[in-house]
């Protein structure tokens, strides 16, 4: 059976670029993406949306609504409205249709779209009150037991709030029952440790959803990491291995932070470089 697969958007930021490029110049980055005053680029939190059968699958959920002002403002977060929410409604379905959630890691984000829009004076609630939430073991202990240099990264009281549900499955093979046989998981732990890459298996090569070790076409190339890259050095032998093997396979990336990209097949340029070809910025109801 042919799975749908839709683009799903959330929240939108500007970060600075310098952090989003590691140490790459900006003499080099700046070919890729523009720039604003304060140093900063565009960047959006897209979730993947997969009706396969009966279920309904949803990668991820973006940076979310829940920030107060100040760290709102702090990360450039863009939208006061719960734009995922939006986003699911275009597709034909609330936050109460997710069968399936798939977190790669639990980065505010990623995972803060978990959460209801903040208002003042009121705790920020759960949402998708029938999904089950499938994360990595591994990915799990680190947003409970934070390194001093990625605390700031996780968002307090969202692991307590997903295990008070007891719709809680932590990962440590390379597959889930609950998914199925057409999805497997690539580990990577050079963003940060544990790291679940979903590959999907289409009738048209497979489907790898990239999260943070390639947020967007410009990392594609290898040498490129971020500032925000736990282990980048790590990260660039992983990134190496994925792409291999899907220019092999005839795979695709589907990109977590890129404004206009969220699908690619992985290549190789002119001069030997790692690239992707057929780019769309949209998924709309496609077939594959």
């Amino acid at each position: 059976m042919s799975k749908q697969f839709y683009s799903i958007l959330g929240n939108s930021q500007k970060l600075d670029g310098g952090a989003m490029f590691g140490n790459a110049p900006k003499a080099l980055w700046q070919r890729w993406v523009d720039v604003d005053e304060q140093n900063r680029i565009d960047l959006v939190c897209r979730a993947l949306l997969v009706k396969d059968g009966d279920k309904n699958i949803l990668f991820e959920t973006g940076i979310g609504a829940f920030f107060e002002p100040k760290f709102k403002d702090r990360y450039g977060v863009q939208e006061d409205e719960h734009v995922l929410l939006k986003s699911l409604k275009d597709a034909g379905l609330s936050h109460e249709d997710i069968d399936l959630l798939v977190l790669s890691h639990l980065h505010f984000d990623h995972a803060g779209g978990l959460l209801s829009q903040w208002q003042e004076g009121k705790q920020a609630e759960l949402l998708f009150p029938n999904a089950e939430f499938i994360i990595g073991k591994e990915a799990w202990e680190r947003a409970k037991n934070p390194h001093p240099r990625d605390r700031a990264s996780f968002i307090p009281g969202l692991t307590d709030l997903i295990e008070q549900t007891g719709r809680l499955h932590l990962i440590e093979g390379e597959s889930c029952d609950l998914l199925g046989e057409d999805y497997h998981f690539f580990v990577s732990n050079g963003h940060t440790p544990g790291m679940l890459l979903t590959e999907i298996e289409t009738g048209q090569g497979p489907v790898v959803f990239a999260a943070d070790l390639i947020p967007g076409v410009p990392w594609v190339h290898l040498p490129i990491t971020m500032g925000y890259d736990r282990f980048p050095e790590n990260l660039i032998e992983e990134k190496k291995v994925l792409l291999d093997r899907l220019i092999e396979e005839e795979g695709y990336l589907y990109f977590t932070h890129d404004p206009d990209t969220c699908l690619g097949q992985v290549t190789k340029d002119e001069k030997g470089r790692f690239t992707t070809k057929d780019n769309l910025k949209h998924l709309v109801k496609k077939m594959m």
